[in-house]
């Protein structure tokens, strides 16, 4: 999460001395909870807004990616940096976001008619949790999404699925990292969760949620990345509900960078022969509120010779778009932040996606985000919407939608529901 990774305040403040259950969130950016985690179960970092309470001891693995980001109400100081013996150069971004302050009591109903998404869903995290440990322990350090989870949302007419995956556990840095052979297991994993989806008629996104690194650097090999999407698509090229994913948000990275690494990957899926559809992502959190100021100009000259790709942008409706608050600014703040993004898609005439959109369960969010997608759906740019998310290790985080019981489930399942 992020401006969008699984970026957590749970909301209440709590004893930092005392004991998080299993399961119960132990840490992450801007967590003021416990710290601790009971007898028998430990606090491991899932990302950088997200540590957990998991069962059993602690091992020791390699690290790779760390990163830490700092976000106040009006501006977010961001800090990459890394943690392996290979050596980075850190670098620190400021962002400022304009905040709206207005509030608003009208109602906004869909008005949708015969008009639908064509892709309407959810995120499935899991497998990227972990992000200290490579390769990893399956059900210690992550996990796939759930198949009962799969089949809670097909059964209530959602159709997409964006499977977050880890770059270094399909091909470990130790086997050649982005050109070597992939490791079997996890690999495995993945099919089985990609064939399960699509097999239910949905559509699976195959999601490195990788932030533009690998290894604990930014990659800036766009060879040896496109060598990575041409393996990936060869994989799942036929399989025609499959979507490839370039990578999540890219963020504090030269923007040529991020525009080279985009187009590689796309030429390298179509050097397999795949002719499925290609999300692309922008540089800073691929973020809607911002994407004319960073994205347009240079993500408008990709080119897929079979003209498939769609441009996925994220957004949240807390004070700085950063989805750590349950907070919404005001209940048209979804709409707002997404009409500079919108205008640009149909004045260069692309089908964009929301990606990812959370908020917290409160009257005024459920309002924006009704409100909000309402406004894309119309608008004809948006070809569909993602919820942050769903999988099997959320606990009590608040924009999770894992059925049954999530903390956003009450509240935004008959809201996507609606847009069916």
């Amino acid at each position: 999460m992020k401006v969008e990774i699984a970026a957590l305040i749970a909301g209440g403040a709590a004893l930092a001395s005392a004991q998080q259950s299993v399961w119960g969130q132990c840490g992450g950016i801007g967590w003021t909870g416990p710290t601790t985690c009971a007898s028998g179960s430990y606090c491991s970092s899932l990302n950088p807004y997200y540590s957990q309470c998991l069962p059993g001891a602690q091992t020791t693995t390699a690290a790779t990616t760390t990163a830490s980001r700092t976000t106040t109400s009006a501006s977010r100081t961001t800090t990459s940096a890394s943690t392996t013996a290979r050596t980075t150069t850190p670098t620190t971004t400021l962002r400022t976001s304009t905040t709206t302050t207005r509030t608003t009591t009208t109602s906004a109903s869909p008005t949708t008619g015969t008009k639908k998404f064509e892709y309407i869903g959810v995120n499935e995290s899991g497998a990227e949790f972990g992000e200290n440990y490579v390769p990893g322990v399956l059900g210690t350090h992550y996990t796939w999404p759930s198949p009962s989870s799969i089949d809670y949302f097909t059964a209530r007419g959602l159709n997409t699925f964006r499977i977050n995956t880890k770059m270094e556990r399909i091909s470990p840095p130790s086997s050649g990292g982005l050109t070597g052979p992939f490791d079997n297991a996890y690999i495995s994993g993945l099919d089985t969760i990609v064939n399960y989806v699509t097999n239910k008629g949905a559509y699976a996104i195959i999601d490195p949620h990788n932030y533009g690194r690998f290894n604990g650097g930014i990659i800036t090999d766009t060879n040896a990345f496109k060598t990575w999407w041409t393996n990936i698509a060869n994989r799942y090229k036929n399989n025609p509900r499959v979507i490839f994913d370039t990578n999540n948000e890219y963020h504090t990275m030269d923007q040529n960078l991020v525009v080279a690494l985009n187009q590689a990957a796309i030429d390298g899926i179509r050097a397999s022969g795949a002719t499925n559809t290609i999300f692309v992502e922008g540089n800073q959190w691929s973020g809607a509120w911002s994407w004319l100021s960073v994205n347009a100009p240079t993500m408008i000259t990709l080119r897929d010779p079979l003209n498939k790709l769609v441009f996925q942008m994220h957004q949240y409706l807390d004070s700085d778009s950063s989805g750590t608050s349950e907070t919404c600014v005001s209940a048209t703040i979804l709409k707002e932040r997404l009409t500079e993004a919108t205008n640009w898609c149909l004045q260069n005439n692309v089908k964009c996606i929301l990606g990812e959109v959370g908020a917290g369960n409160n009257s005024q969010c459920k309002q924006a985000v009704q409100d909000g997608l309402t406004y894309a759906l119309n608008s004809g740019a948006w070809v569909g919407v993602l919820w942050w998310a769903a999988g099997p290790w959320w606990g009590t985080y608040f924009q999770s939608i894992e059925p049954p019981n999530g903390a956003a489930v009450s509240a935004y399942v008959p809201i996507l529901q609606s847009f069916v």
